[in-house]
Parts: C-alpha cells; sequence; structure tokens
C-alpha cells in the first residue's frame, strides 16, 4: 500500500502528539520491577510500547516483540532476572539486529541465555533467575539501550551493579532519561567519571504520567520550516519545557533551520521565522532519531550539512544512513558518508526520477521525515505508511487534520 500525501496552502493547527515512546517503555519495566498496583497515565499507544503490555498480559512463556528493539533489549534484561524460562523473537530484521554485547553482560552477572539461531543474535531462551550482580563493561558507541535494560534491573540483584563504560557514549541523554525516572521510582544511583554505580535497593511504587514525545514533534517543526505560509504556526500539546527527552534539543536545533518556540502551560506554539543558517552543523551522537529529520528538512531547505555521531544509525530498524542516500537520491540529492560516524550534503545534485516512491524500510522514522516533502514537491507517495504505528500511529490523521491531502493507493 500507498499514501500519496498532497499539502495544505496555509500551516495553522493544532496537535495532540502521542506519548513518549522511551518513558512508556521504561516506565513499564519500573512498573513491573517495582510490583506496582499504581496507575501509569497517559501510556503510548505505539506498537512497540503494546509489544511490552502483551507480554506482561501473556499467559505464554514464548514471546515476539516484532520490530520492538527497545522492547527486546528491555525484555531480555527483564526476563533474566525473573524465574522461568523463556523466550523471545522477533522480526527477520530484528534476528539482525546484534544482541550480544547485552547478553554477554547478563551472561557475566550470572544469567543464563542461549541463542536459538545465529550467535550473538536474537532469538534467545532465557532461564531467567535472580542475578547476582557485580561489575561488567560496556563500550558506549553501542546502543544505549544496553546500558538502560542493565541499569534497570541493577537494584534487584543481590550485589548491586557497577556498569563501567568504555568510550564515548551513544544517546547520552536517554541513559540519563532512564536514571531519572529511577530516582522517581526511589533509586539511587552514583554516575562517577565513567562509571554507574547502584547498590542493591528496593524500588518504590509511584504513579506517574507520561509527557508527549519530543521525536514525533520534530516532524511538525520540519513542516513549519518548510511550509510556505510565511505564518506558519503549529500548537503541540503535552510537551514540558524541562523535559528528560533528549529530542528536546529540536527547540535549540531548529532555531537555525526557521523556526522558533514558545513555550505554555499545556506545550510549545512554534512558529516560522525569516532567519535561517546558510549551512549546518551538528553530532547527532545524544539525538540520534533526529538524523532523518534534519537530513530531510536541510536538503529541502537547500542548506548543505555536515553530521557526526551518527554511527549507531547502521543497526536501527533498518541502515538509515543507506536508507537516507538512498531515498533522498531519488529527489535528486547526493549525499556522502565522509568517515565512520559522519554524513555530508555539501550542495551536490543530480537529476531526481521522474515520479520518486519513497521507500520506508519497516522504519517509521522514514515515513514520518520524508513525509513534509510533499510540502516542496506539491506531493510525495510514501510505501508502507502504516510503519509509523510502531511510535505514532495517529500520524496521518494528525496530517489530514492540518489540511494536508491523503490518497490511499493499493
Amino acid at each position: 500500500m500507498q499514501y500519496k500525501v498532497y499539502p495544505p496552502t496555509t500551516l495553522r493547527t493544532t496537535v495532540h502528539l502521542p506519548a513518549s515512546k522511551s518513558i512508556s517503555n521504561r516506565a513499564l519495566i519500573i512498573n513491573a520491577l517495582s510490583l506496582s498496583t499504581l496507575p501509569i497515565k497517559n501510556l503510548s499507544d505505539c506498537e512497540d510500547t503494546r509489544v511490552i503490555i502483551d507480554t506482561f498480559n501473556s499467559n505464554s512463556n514464548i514471546f515476539d516483540v516484532k520490530a520492538a528493539g527497545t522492547a527486546m533489549r528491555f525484555l531480555t534484561a527483564f526476563l533474566a532476572g525473573m524465574e522461568g524460562e523463556w523466550i523471545i523473537r522477533g522480526s527477520k530484521r530484528m534476528h539482525e539486529r546484534p544482541i550480544h554485547p547485552l547478553v554477554d553482560a547478563l551472561t557475566a552477572l550470572g544469567a543464563e541465555i542461549e541463542y536459538l539461531e545465529k550467535e550473538g543474535y536474537p532469538p534467545l531462551k532465557i532461564k531467567g533467575r535472580r542475578l547476582k550482580g557485580g561489575e561488567v563493561y560496556l563500550s558506549g558507541n553501542i546502543s544505549s539501550q544496553f546500558i538502560s535494560a542493565l541499569l534497570m534491573i541493577a537494584p534487584l540483584m543481590e550485589n548491586g551493579l557497577i556498569v563501567h563504560i568504555e568510550k564515548e557514549i551513544v544517546s547520552k541523554p536517554y541513559v540519563q532519561l532512564t536514571l531519572s525516572m529511577m530516582k522517581k521510582f526511589g533509586i539511587t544511583a552514583k554516575w562517577e567519571d565513567n562509571d554507574i554505580i547502584i547498590k542493591h535497593q528496593d524500588y518504590t511504587p509511584v504513579s506517574m504520567t507520561v509527557e508527549s514525545d519530543w521525536s514525533a514533534a520534530s516532524y511538525w517543526y520540519a513542516m513549519t520550516a518548510l511550509s510556505d505560509d510565511p505564518d506558519a504556526q503549529v500548537t503541540l500539546l503535552g510537551l514540558e519545557k524541562d523535559s528528560w527527552q533528549g529530542d528536546s534539543a529540536v527547540v535549540t536545533l531548529f532555531s537555525y533551520l526557521g523556526v522558533s518556540t514558545e513555550f505554555f502551560d499545556k506545550g510549545i506554539v512554534i512558529r516560522k521565522t525569516k532567519e535561517r543558517s546558510k549551512k549546518f552543523f551538528h553530532d547527532f551522537v545524544d539525538q540520534p532519531d533526529l538524523v532523518q529529520t534534519f537530513a530531510t528538512t536541510c536538503c529541502f531547505l537547500n542548506i548543505p550539512f555536515l553530521f557526526s555521531g551518527i554511527q549507531s544509525l547502521r543497526i536501527k530498524e533498518t541502515d538509515r544512513i543507506l536508507a537516507l542516500m538512498t531515498e533522498l537520491k531519488k529527489l535528486g540529492f547526493v549525499l556522502k558518508e565522509t568517515d565512520i560516524g559522519m554524513m555530508e550534503w555539501d550542495g551536490e545534485r543530480s537529476f531526481p526520477e521522474v515520479n520518486p516512491l519513497i521507500d520506508t524500510y519497516d522504519d517509521h522514522r522514514m515515513a514520518m521525515s520524508f513525509a513534509p516533502a510533499a510540502i516542496r514537491y506539491n506531493s510525495i507517495i510514501i510505501n508502507d505508511p502504516k510503519v509509523v504505528n510502531k511510535s505514532y500511529p495517529n500520524f496521518w490523521n494528525d496530517l489530514k487534520s492540518a489540511g494536508f491531502r491523503i490518497e490511499k493507493i493499493e
């Protein structure tokens, strides 16, 4: 299935953004570890979060996380510390995403985990038990979800946990998010230099409300930046000024691309401005999920860019670096990977395809980062548009409410 997306003539809308997937998934794991019966309000209704909810509600010991990488990492650690025998599997792509750094660490802490197919990759067979804990070493330049998965189960280990982190941490704000949420549930942790220390202790059940998703907000920033409406204005509800989410950096980053942000008690108002940079440089090591949004927006605004710190994009839902280079080439933009973890567009153009079809590679962020292209090209065709269900199920309906016209092509 395909969607052909046509832009509105003006952009003035209010959007109820989805709840943060990152906060929702951590809240579910921590809530379960605290044996809490208190509510988590405003949980995300995305596919990734539903996978965790379905796992906790299941009567089976075999779990399918589909394409949910966060669920695979978090549940692997969670189940390793729970009495019982478990099998966890996922989609074909999930079985191509390495998990051995997490499994090696868990094994060193007393877990018993077996690879059922390819060594180092899901699916996994887990014999859960109370973990002894101790010390582990993890490279910081792999997925931060491995670190977060270990941290959340650390308080329940007999001897607590010390994580020694080697090299620069990719997506450091996500580790800080995990520790902030653990603190909300009563856990004390120390982060000294490259070591995170958590002693054996009990979680305290608390109720909480999940804030809206700053990653989802980025697509509306892109639409505002690209809009031909000089008075473009979008109200995004549920976002907090002092957010734990690393992707709240969009406030600053999009100010360089011609979008201003005003906070109020229920969220933010973003507006198009006349000022924007002639070139854009940024190290995305702390915000890798924003790379696709900024790559497409910069190209469509004709702003050359140089991105660094994007090495983790190779092991996401797809190889996002290759996917971006391939799909933007269809629109006539020649991107280059200049070094490991670096991507550049220096303004080089090529002949675009006559009727380009944007492939999404089972990746929600590919669909949502290319949808704003409709504003620049009068229309854009997106293949497999339902992939947005992974994080933002109401994305296409929100576009319709904002005046976009969407034609379904079977």
